[in-house]
Parts: structure tokens; sequence; C-alpha cells
């Protein structure tokens, strides 16, 4: 037999039984060690996803809801198969709580108005949109109404626009602006001064260009004309100022609100929320706090997918339009729509139509 083909000694045996056990201790000592490193990962990931949870349902719980749909039923425009998206954005002055009084500058006024309206039309394809600003001193029909607690509201003619909030409630502008306008209202956004207030102290400030000196006594709002960074408490102002720029009435400050707006939304659309967690928590949680919402777009995830859907909208492109209006011929003091332009320009909307030139422009400017 060679050498070759000899069985191990007893030293080999030894040597190969030594390296078997040894490789056996290494495994189940890696073995042991991938398991701690699972176990603390397993940890690590519910400590997170309950962080992530409480976070989510934090903001989830901020937003306030409200049924359109059930509070109007029937009795609305038809939904047309190439219609959009077309939202109502209201800013509401509520007195309600210490901050909001304060920011809306005291006074005896009480309850809540809607101090700005915009509907929004956001076209087939998303790629953008056009915002059709309501004076607040518009004369309109009010429909029959239902509030909340289920009392019925008769009609009403030749009421201002911005009383239907506090008389009778969201739904009711809702269903005003579509008896007005003959619009489909898809989705409802409000949100409250503080809000508005938190939001831009959120994102750091918002920088406009003002058209003009502004010297406002009423709000405190002082400014040169030329670029501005605006804090929350300066931007409140700067929207809701009427003293300071036109002729002292509602629709000289539609153009700073439109302005704000785009300028507002760009802000948001350029900052880096996906690197700035504790950022992106601080803005979300500023606008869910504030925010009253139709019931179908009263959660995180549904706003979020929302706003993912208009990530193609660029507000830079936006079309901002005063509805058009004249003085009322019995009170100078109010406005009317005015025909035919209105009308054209809510079809336009209707139709996803391009919105011709005369529909833009209003008798009343007022700036």
């Amino acid at each position: 037999m060679s050498h070759d083909a000899m069985p191990p000694g007893p030293s080999a045996s030894r040597r190969a039984e030594a390296t078997n056990h040894g490789r056996k201790k290494e495994q189940k000592r890696k073995h042991k060690g991938l398991k701690i490193t699972l176990g603390v990962l397993l940890v690590l990931l519910l400590a997170a996803g309950g962080t992530v949870w409480w976070l989510y349902s934090n903001l989830d719980g901020n937003i306030k809801g409200v049924d359109i749909n059930k509070a109007l039923g029937e009795d609305r425009p038809e939904k047309l198969p190439t219609s959009g998206q077309n939202l109502l954005v209201l800013g509401s002055d509520s007195r309600a709580g210490a901050e909001n009084k304060e920011l809306g500058g005291g006074g005896s006024v009480s309850g809540a108005r809607s101090d700005t309206a915009m509907v929004v039309h956001i076209p087939e394809g998303r790629s953008r949109a056009v915002a059709v600003s309501i004076p607040r001193d518009t004369l309109v029909t009010r429909p029959e109404c239902t509030k909340a607690d289920g009392s019925a509201v008769p009609s009403a003619n030749r009421v201002m626009f911005n009383s239907v909030y506090s008389q009778v409630g969201p739904a009711c502008v809702v269903k005003t602006v579509e008896k007005m306008s003959k619009v489909r209202i898809d989705h409802y956004l409000e949100i409250n001064f503080a809000g508005f207030k938190d939001l831009v102290d959120a994102i750091g400030g918002v920088t406009v260009d003002v058209p003009q000196d502004i010297h406002d006594k009423s709000s405190g709002l002082d400014l040169t004309a030329g670029p501005h960074k605006l804090d929350g408490t300066q931007s409140l102002a700067y929207v809701r100022t009427r003293h300071g720029i036109g002729d002292g009435s509602d629709l000289g400050r539609i153009g700073l609100q439109q302005q704000f707006m785009l300028a507002l939304l760009s802000e948001v659309k350029s900052q880096d929320l996906l690197g700035s967690p504790t950022n992106s928590y601080r803005i979300a949680n500023s606008a869910t706090k504030s925010l009253t919402t139709d019931s179908g777009l009263a959660s995180l995830k549904s706003l979020a997918d929302f706003g993912r859907s208009m990530n193609g909208v660029d507000p830079s492109t936006m079309e901002t339009i005063m509805l058009p209006v004249e003085y009322d011929k019995q009170d100078p003091n109010r406005v009317v729509a005015a025909q035919p332009q209105a009308g054209d320009l809510w079809k336009a909307i209707r139709k996803d139509g391009t919105i011709p030139e005369s529909a833009k422009k209003s008798p009343a400017t007022g700036g």
C-alpha cells in the first residue's frame, strides 16, 4: 500500500476533528451574531415604525373634514368627463381662539368669514392651472342650504359672498359657487389665520416683489416697492391689506393675494423636503393642523396622493384671474358679476377650454 493510500494516523484524525469542531463553533458564533443583529434591527425597525406611525397619526388627526357630497346631495352641476379637477380654496378669518383673534386684529367681529376665495381649475393632464378669485364683496344669490345641525336656511338674494360662510357654513359656500358658475367643485380646502402664519414661518418666509409702497395703518404693514422676504405675520397682513393699496376696496388686494399664493407654492416646491425630514414634518404639521377639507381629502394619504398628482403643475405657469365684476348700481361699495364676461369665464372652465381674453377683464378694477 502506498504512503498516500494509508489511513490517517491518530494525530491527523485529531487535527481533522479539531478543525471540524472549530468550523461548527465559528458557524454557531456567526449564527448567534446574525440572530443578535437581526434582533437589534427588528427592535430598531419597530421603534422607527412606532415613531412613523405616531407622526402619521398625529398629522392625520390634524385634518378636519366636511362631507360636502352628503350636505349637497344630488342638486349639483354635472361632473363632465373632460372637466379636470376644480378646488374651492378659502382663507378663513375665524376669530375663534386667542391666536386667531390677535392675528385678525381683534375688533368686535364675531364668528368667521371667508376672507379669501379662489376656484382653482386643473385641466386634464394636470400640467397647468388657473385660479379665479371671487371678491368677498360680490353680491350673490345664496341658494337654499342646510346647516351642520340639520336646520334649513332659505335662499336669499343680494347677500355678500363672504357672509355665506359665517351664516351657513362651508358646504353652502360650495353650493353658492356651483350655482353661480355651474362648475362642479371636486374638492374643498380651507386654511385659517393662525395656520397661514405658522405655515409661512415653517418654510422660512416667502419672498414677494411688492408692486408699490404700502403703508397700511390698519394692519401695521409698512413696505416699500421691491422684493421683500415676509414672515408669517407680515404675510398675513400683506394678503389682507385693503387700505394700503388701490381704492381701499377688496378688489385692490386680490392681485396681492394671487401673487402671494404663487410665491408660496414656488417656495414650497423649491425646498428639499426629502432631504430634511425634520423640516418636512414641521411644514406638514403646520399645514395639516390648520386645514379643513372635504371628506375625500381629509387624510394624510389622500392629501399626499392628490399632491403627487399635481407635481406636473408649475406655479410659474399658473394663470390668475379675478372674476369679472362691475360696481353695483344700488350700492357702489358692492360689486356684481359682470356679464357676459363672467359667464364666458365659467363656461371655458366647465369645458376645459381656452379662456377668452375678454373674460379676463373686469369693468370694476379697484386696483
